[in-house]
């Protein structure tokens, strides 16, 4: 028989971005369960210094970074401070959505700032430093659904998941022969702090709904097993994909 592939993260050390909150702070909390030793990175200090305190108290190594990635310059001094991460969950990510009619320039740069160029030079700067480490790796972005479909008000927000969509492919097509294996995670409507407020409005709730066909807006925690996935060896062959977690969404 051969051995069943380990989910376990020990010895790995991960980087987690936009890690106070929402999906960040539950993908560092998986990996920290899983046996990572995981850095939370965010601009706010007070969050991921309370994260990284609580999973600390429990056996676990954690640790805070405070960081605006929007900063390149400021992010790679930090980077370079640190030894070499194994794993990167790219994370940090906004949203604007209304109609492209009302949409503003500010709009536009503040999401594509986040959710494409900060994206970009985090996985590029990381990945320098695994290549240079000569251990392999696996960087993974949280992208969404909308990087594969369109709708009404997502116009910024579709056109920064796709351009993370086809990123990550030719990345990986880059970082192969160093093994470093490059993939994207797309959810549906995740309930977050950030979108909590949204699905207060019934006629909205029910339009997202009506696409998802488990019938079920998505938790925070369903996300976690394909994060932790990604970063263990037993996805050791994947790289190039997006792994979606749309309840259906994308299925018609």
């Amino acid at each position: 028989m051969s051995a069943s592939p380990s989910f376990r993260l020990d010895g790995k050390r991960a980087l987690v971005t936009g890690a106070g909150r929402g999906i960040g702070k539950t993908i560092a909390e998986a990996m920290a369960e899983a046996g990572a030793e995981v850095v939370l990175c965010a601009r706010t200090e007070t969050e991921i210094a309370q994260v990284a305190a609580a999973l600390s108290a429990n056996g676990h190594k954690a640790r805070a970074l405070p960081c605006d990635v929007t900063n390149v310059t400021g992010f790679a001094a930090l980077i370079a401070e640190q030894a070499p991460f194994d794993v990167l969950v790219n994370n940090a990510g906004t949203n604007r959505p209304k109609p492209q009619s009302e949409v503003s320039e500010d709009d536009y740069d503040t999401v594509m700032d986040l959710n494409v160029r900060a994206v970009y030079f985090v996985a590029k700067i990381v990945a320098n430093q695994m290549m240079a480490a000569g251990n392999g790796g696996s960087i993974m972005t949280i992208s969404s659904q909308m990087g594969h479909v369109g709708a009404a008000n997502r116009t910024i927000y579709c056109a920064s998941k796709w351009a993370i969509e086809g990123f990550t492919k030719a990345l990986a097509c880059e970082l192969g022969p160093h093994n470093i294996r490059v993939n994207t995670i797309c959810p549906t409507f995740i309930e977050t702090p950030m979108t909590k407020p949204f699905f207060e409005d019934k006629a909205f709730k029910d339009s997202v709904l009506s696409k998802i066909k488990l019938g079920r807006i998505g938790r925070v925690s369903d996300v976690t097993g394909a994060a932790v996935f990604l970063a263990s060896d037993a996805s050791a062959l994947m790289t190039g994909s997006a792994l979606m977690l749309d309840g259906g969404w994308t299925a018609d």
